[in-house]
C-alpha cells in the first residue's frame, strides 16, 4: 500500500524549493502555444497522480514535455482527469485554461488545459508536478520531477587511485573510488568515508533531491580557517538504480582540485561553478 502520510522528503523538499521558481502559468502557457515545447514524447507507461489520497489522473497516454532543454514534465489528456475533482477557474488566452483540482478540504490551482492552438499539446493538461501529494509511474513513485528516458547512468568501479585537494590541502585520498557517468553532467567521484580526512568536516544543512539518486545530505569543508560549503555530498538511501554509492562521499569536481592516477583533472564548467 503506498503510504501518502510518509510519501518521502523528496517530494516535500522539491516542493519548498520549487516554490520560488514556480512560473507563471500564463506565461508558460503562452511561451509553450507561440512558440512550441523544446520537444514532445508519447509514453506507454501508465502514469498516475494522486492528490489528498484520491487518484485524480490515471492514464496510459501521457506526454513527455520539454519546457526547456533540462528534464521533461508530464503533459496528461483531459479526459485522464477524474470526474467531479476539477473545475474551470480562469481563461489565460490562446485557447488555454487554469483548472482547479479539489478533493475534499484541499485545492490546487496549478494547472493548465491547452486547447486547440497549442499544436501537439492540443486537449493536454499540464498539472503542476509538486502540486500534488505522489505521482506513479506504473506502481513505482517519482520524485522532484519525471525522468528524462534520453538521461543515462553508469556506476562503475575504478581502481585508478584519487586525492582531492582544496586550498592545496589534501582532504582525500583513496586507492579505488566509483565513478558515476551521468549524461550532460561531469564525472562524478565517489569515494570510500574513510578516504576522507574527518577533521575538516561539518555537517551541513543542506539537502537536495534528485529524481535519479535520491536525497542527498551535504558537509562544509573548512581548510585554514575558511568554510568551503557543501563542496561534499552523499545519499544515505540512494535510489536502487545507484544503490552501489550509498554511504560514498563525492565532492563538486567544480570546486576542488582532483588528481586522478596522477593526473590533476581540469574543473569543468557548470551550474555549480
Amino acid at each position: 500500500m503506498l503510504d501518502f502520510e510518509s510519501k518521502g522528503s523528496l517530494l516535500g523538499i522539491q516542493h519548498i524549493n520549487a516554490v520560488s521558481f514556480l512560473p507563471s502559468l500564463a506565461s508558460l502557457a503562452h511561451r509553450l502555444i507561440t512558440r512550441g515545447p523544446v520537444r514532445t514524447l508519447p509514453t506507454p507507461r501508465r502514469v498516475r497522480a494522486f492528490f489528498n489520497h484520491t487518484c485524480v489522473v490515471d492514464t496510459t497516454h501521457a506526454l513527455y514535455v520539454w519546457e526547456h532543454e533540462h528534464y521533461p514534465q508530464f503533459y496528461v489528456p483531459q479526459d485522464a482527469l477524474k470526474q467531479g475533482c476539477w473545475s474551470e477557474k480562469d481563461d489565460i488566452g490562446d485557447g488555454a485554461k487554469i483548472l482547479k483540482i479539489h478533493v475534499g478540504d484541499q485545492e490546487t490551482d496549478r494547472v493548465i488545459a491547452f486547447g486547440a492552438k497549442a499544436g501537439a499539446l492540443n486537449a493536454m493538461v499540464r498539472i503542476e508536478f509538486s502540486s500534488v501529494d505522489v505521482w506513479l509511474e506504473e506502481d513505482t513513485p517519482i520524485y522532484v520531477h519525471p525522468k528524462d528516458p534520453f538521461k543515462r547512468i553508469d556506476i562503475l568501479d575504478s581502481t585508478r587511485p584519487i586525492k582531492i585537494s582544496i586550498d592545496g590541502v589534501v582532504v582525500a585520498s583513496a586507492p579505488a573510488s566509483m565513478h558515476l557517468y551521468e549524461t550532460t553532467l561531469p564525472t562524478r567521484y565517489y569515494l570510500p568515508p574513510t578516504s576522507v580526512d574527518f577533521a575538516v568536516l561539518r555537517t551541513s544543512k543542506t539537502v537536495t533531491a534528485c529524481p535519479y539518486k535520491g536525497e542527498a545530505e551535504y558537509y562544509d569543508v573548512v581548510v585554514n580557517g575558511k568554510t568551503h560549503k557543501d563542496v561534499i555530498w552523499y545519499y544515505r538511501r540512494p535510489t536502487l538504480e545507484c544503490a552501489l554509492v550509498a554511504g560514498h562521499i563525492c565532492f563538486y569536481n567544480e570546486k576542488v582540485d582532483i588528481e586522478l592516477d596522477g593526473v590533476k583533472l581540469e574543473r569543468p564548467k557548470t551550474f555549480w561553478s
